[in-house]
């Protein structure tokens, strides 16, 4: 695979390609992305390109085009199971950037960016039985701060782990989360920020031999946020369920962006995302890619993305792909609705003497509920619970 080449070359420092050739014309496939961890290899995205049309460049406030210098730093705190080892490392770690490279210009301006990065390791054959958070705290108001956190479980471990990102400020991050052979590992990622933030965050995911991969994102907060999550499957056997919520209010804009890559044999994904949007210019933007790569005979995937619109003004994309390039696997598909709310379903409430107020608000609970309830930690479930709520009493729903 030519991918994986570009992953391991050069991943501490600058790309050893020479790079007035790297910026090779990516191939038509959307799921073969060109990967470089030098920043010289993108050219500066001017919102017409595929991949950025639904972005408002204005709103990035740097971090596409080199005038994001840092100005600050992130914080970062990690509580929970005494098991799991946690370190703070160097760009020469060698660990850092085996579970993928960064596919666009953001991405590997924070690579390039970063400092030093957290490190958090379940330890080979650990259960884990506490979660563990790691809270992000922005820079602070206009200031710029690029990160990189790994979170690694190694062979026949199993955790779940809590990233909290709080705060304000302009943030470009890489997250890698590994999950080695036989391990079990559960990543919920809560993006909470104040309504200044503006983050860009590139989560790569990498399963091992047998590895059970459950990933759960939450977008809540902020003025953009933009998400891109990569899951490849690095040996057969793998299984990854990917599953996020959002709710976009007045002049908010979140946006995520998934890839598939089944590159292996008798791997299964599923990807569900369901996002509500309220007030005038709210956006959100969903882009769910699965890529069937031809030696990936026996996979199983299905990804669905549904979106309520709760009043005029907001807008909502969801674009799905399937790329398929074997024809011996066990079942593919994709689908994704946006719509308002269900007539019958407020009639119904409505005839059994429930206020209009109080029906729509138990819709809405209804329709993030399936999603919400898959959340193992009480107090994370309970607290986007609230927030919801929150959300639907801010226009009096």
């Amino acid at each position: 695979m030519t991918e994986s080449t570009l992953e391991t070359s050069g991943r501490n420092g600058l790309d050893e390609r020479d790079p007035q050739n790297s910026a090779v014309p990516p191939r038509s496939s959307r799921g073969h992305r060109f990967t470089s961890y030098d920043v010289r290899a993108f050219e500066v995205p001017g919102g017409r390109e595929e991949d950025w049309r639904f972005t408002p460049m204005k709103r990035l406030r740097g971090l596409h085009d080199g005038s994001a210098e840092a100005t600050g730093s992130l914080d970062v705190e990690v509580s929970g199971d005494s098991a799991v080892k946690v370190e703070t490392v160097d760009r020469s770690d060698e660990r850092l950037g085996t579970a993928g490279a960064p596919a666009d210009r953001i991405a590997a301006q924070a690579w390039s960016s970063f400092t030093e990065a957290t490190v958090v390791t379940i330890p080979k054959d650990t259960q884990a039985t506490d979660p563990v958070t790691v809270t992000v705290h922005g820079p602070g108001q206009d200031r710029t701060a690029y990160g990189h956190l790994q979170v690694r479980a190694e062979p026949l471990s199993e955790a779940v782990v809590v990233l909290d990102y709080r705060g304000s400020g302009i943030i470009g991050d890489n997250i890698e989360m590994v999950a080695e052979d036989s391990a079990r590992l559960s990543v919920v990622t809560i993006h909470d920020f104040a309504d200044d933030a503006t983050q860009v965050s590139s989560e790569h995911a990498y399963l091992g031999k047998d590895a059970v991969f459950r990933h759960f994102a939450a977008s809540l907060g902020g003025d953009l946020v933009r998400v891109n999550t990569k899951v490849t499957f690095g040996d057969r056997g793998g299984d990854a369920d990917v599953l996020g919520v959002y709710f976009a209010d007045s002049g908010q804009h979140l946006e995520h962006r998934l890839l598939m890559d089944h590159a292996q044999p008798n791997c299964r994904s599923n990807v569900t995302y369901k996002g509500a949007l309220q007030g005038n210019s709210a956006r959100s933007v969903w882009i769910g890619d699965v890529l069937i790569q031809a030696a990936a005979e026996g996979t199983e995937t299905f990804e669905l993305n549904r979106n309520l619109v709760l009043t005029e003004g907001a807008r909502a994309d969801s674009v799905p792909n399937l790329e398929i390039e074997t024809g011996e696997i066990a079942g593919a598909g994709h689908a994704s609705a946006i719509g308002r709310f269900d007539d019958d379903q407020l009639f119904y409430l409505q005839a059994r003497g429930i206020p209009y107020d109080q029906a729509r608000r138990l819709v809405v609970r209804g329709f993030f509920g399936e999603l919400l309830q898959k959340i193992t930690v009480d107090e994370v479930r309970e607290r986007l619970e609230a927030a919801i709520d929150k959300e639907l009493a801010a226009v009096g729903a």
